[in-house]
């Protein structure tokens, strides 16, 4: 009996600093979670409640009547088989893609050739084109667009009378949205200016990161200057470029005031864009639902794609690590 007194006196401490260590443990895990936890309510309901919402509508028969109702009437994936068997909805997806690989392949060329040039330049034309790019960037977006409407009008358009006055042809009235595929340039052109000030500018702030002694290196091994760039600062700028690729696909897939506004808010089918083709939908049909349906079909492909970029993102960190 004394010998068992014993050993439980001598087990008693052990136990009580083995529950102390259980519950610091658990203090040192659980206070990170504990100090984001206020913050991801607020993202919880900020984006995930109209998210949830977005998606109840896509599952209902939501028209004008309905809302004014505050009821629709649920009809399940009614709306999603409507829209996926629409003509429209085909070519306005197949238009969307395009555009976006034009657009995000366009706005990453430039802005890494326009990174790799503010590298390589006095430091003084190195802050005047850094000015220039955050000026770019700063510049309100409608007021943007409605200036580059002026460029390009068919009457008083100075883009016209450039072109007219170099001996390029006669584009004296030339309507550049006659054509969808001369419409879609000039749309181009303007998100990819909209969209290379943060990429280059990102691009260059990565680019210091290209350790000097490799490309040294390289450099006295005889490699040339693409050879260079393709096996020393690649590999540095690739968890960078991966990120950027990922923010421009989502940009450009949702793309929306660029055609609005250009077109004096009357798009003609030949523009339609996901986004414009989900609130030509809701607001100008008043089919709530079937735009609904759009914006979730919009968002479960861009999901799949950053999921993809993350996934080449992880594993670029990882094995840079």
């Amino acid at each position: 009996m004394r010998a068992a007194g014993q050993i439980s006196a001598t087990l008693a401490p052990r136990k009580r600093i083995g529950a102390a260590s259980f519950r610091r443990l658990i203090v040192r895990k659980g206070l990170p979670y504990a100090l984001i936890a206020p913050a991801l309510l607020v993202i919880a309901g900020v984006l995930g409640w109209p998210l949830v919402m977005l998606v109840s509508f896509s599952l209902q028969h939501y028209g004008l009547r309905q809302l004014f109702q505050h009821q629709g009437t649920f009809i399940g994936l009614q709306n999603y088989a409507t829209i996926l068997s629409d003509p429209q909805f085909g070519y306005t997806l197949r238009t969307t893609i395009v555009f976006t690989l034009v657009n995000v392949a366009l706005s990453m060329f430039l802005a890494t050739l326009i990174a790799l040039l503010m590298e390589r330049v006095s430091r003084f034309v190195r802050v005047l084109i850094g000015a220039g790019l955050v000026f770019v960037w700063a510049t309100p977006v409608i007021p943007a667009i409605n200036l580059w409407q002026w460029m390009f009008d068919y009457e008083f358009g100075v883009i016209n009378w450039l072109l007219t006055r170099i001996g390029a042809g006669n584009y004296i009235h030339h309507n550049w949205f006659e054509n969808p595929l001369q419409g879609f340039t000039v749309i181009t052109v303007i998100v990819v200016w909209g969209a290379i000030p943060f990429l280059a500018i990102a691009l260059n702030a990565a680019l210091t990161q290209v350790p000097k002694d490799l490309v040294e290196a390289a450099e006295i091994d005889g490699a040339k200057p693409w050879q260079v760039f393709a096996n020393v600062t690649v590999p540095v700028l690739r968890p960078t470029l991966l990120v950027l690729l990922s923010l421009s696909t989502i940009w450009d897939f949702g793309v929306f005031n660029q055609v609005w506004v250009l077109l004096n808010q009357r798009p003609s089918k030949d523009y339609f864009v996901m986004s414009v083709f989900s609130f030509q939908e809701s607001f100008r049909v008043s089919q709530y639902g079937l735009g609904s349906a759009v914006a979730v079909i919009m968002i479960a492909i861009l999901v799949l794609a950053t999921f993809l970029y993350v996934r080449q993102t992880v594993r670029a960190v990882n094995e840079a690590g």
